[in-house]
């Protein structure tokens, strides 16, 4: 469970975020995602045959960026490593479609594949307003 700045804790609630992986060149690799913020964690919902999946299995550093949407100079960076634990049930991915209107993401993935909880555990977070 995490802390976030209680100035941005706003942007927990925001429609997306970027996360940054690492690529096996070493390069990074930036995804808009869906997240939730649940039980003081970040979490996102990820079908195992993405890149970005496997980048983090390889490489679980990674970082989460929150971009105000109406304030672009304004935004909390989350770095960390990456938690990933089997949703073969879909239990969390259910979860997380509730925030976004009920979206079923089994529509997003192939017959076959499979998803995983990626919880992020931060090492450090940047709270950024360049307006105050």
């Amino acid at each position: 469970m995490t802390d976030f700045p209680s100035t941005h804790t706003d942007l927990l609630d925001l429609p997306v975020a970027t996360l940054a992986t690492i690529a096996a060149d070493g390069t990074p690799q930036l995804t808009e995602v869906w997240f939730l913020h649940a039980d003081g964690e970040l979490k996102l919902s990820l079908n195992t045959t993405r890149q970005k999946t496997k980048n983090l299995t390889a490489r679980p550093q990674c970082a989460l960026f929150l971009l105000d949407l109406e304030n672009p100079y304004r935004y909390m960076s989350v770095r960390g490593r990456a938690r990933i634990e089997p949703d073969d049930d879909y239990t969390f991915a259910d979860r997380l479609g509730q925030k976004y209107g009920g979206a079923d993401l089994r529509n997003n993935d192939n017959p076959g594949e499979t998803r995983v909880v990626v919880t992020i555990e931060p090492s450090s977070i940047y709270p950024v307003d360049m307006n105050a």
